[in-house]
């Protein structure tokens, strides 16, 4: 099994968290991202879609060549189903639909507005990047943080590590690198400090990864 990544990006870094709480053996396949290697022709070829991460499986299609998932969604999903142990989501179905509700918060309502292609665009358009970003960002963290409170225990869904911790700790590493203040924030800041200290999240955490000395921007 091969993981697409890149050190900072923290779509393939939920995925990287999610491969280490559940043990998988798998193969790191770094691409610099800041360099445009998403744009080249052989990884147009792994995702049209010109993004990471890609996982490609250990098993091949019916026609002999690799399967790959990308998103990072439907790469959990798969890990959960086919390593079903440790779980990232809850057994009871209220709690399993909050924990994937608070993390489409992350994926859906504030990563897509930091995305390296999105800001590229607001700078060309003549956009404020950095407002642009705290905004979206602080908005996003805003509604998290308040649903959060509602299922919060030492996790942000009751005592066990779910989908939704795995959302949070690249995103708020994004926050803070791009200014945002975390202060109106304390549930998602003391569940963060918590998952810093599993060594699943910290294996996974960018500074550790292989790429990570070129830093990148």
């Amino acid at each position: 099994m091969k993981l697409y990544t890149f050190w900072r990006s923290s779509s393939p870094w939920r995925v990287r968290i999610a491969l280490a709480w559940k043990a998988v053996p798998h193969e790191i396949v770094t691409l610099d991202l800041g360099a445009g290697a998403q744009h080249t022709d052989d990884f147009r070829d792994l995702n049209l879609a010109e993004q990471l991460p890609v996982l490609e499986l250990d098993e091949p299609g019916p026609d002999g060549r690799p399967r790959r998932i990308t998103q990072s969604m439907a790469i959990i999903e798969y890990l959960e189903e086919r390593y079903p142990t440790p779980p990232l989501l809850p057994a009871e179905p209220w709690p399993r639909a909050r924990a994937r509700q608070l993390a489409e918060i992350v994926n859906s309502g504030i990563q897509p507005f930091q995305n390296l292609a999105t800001t590229k665009k607001v700078q060309e358009l003549g956009v404020d990047r950095r407002a642009w970003l705290e905004h979206f960002i602080s908005r996003g963290l805003a509604v998290l943080e308040r649903a959060a409170s509602e299922t919060a225990g030492t996790f942000l869904v009751g005592e066990a590590v779910t989908i939704a911790d795995v959302y949070l700790a690249p995103q708020l590493h994004a926050a803070r690198r791009f200014g945002v203040d975390l202060a109106p924030y304390p549930t998602l800041t003391r569940v963060e400090a918590t998952c810093a200290a599993l060594p699943a999240f910290q294996s996974a955490h960018a500074d550790a990864q292989p790429d990570a000395a070129k830093r990148v921007g």
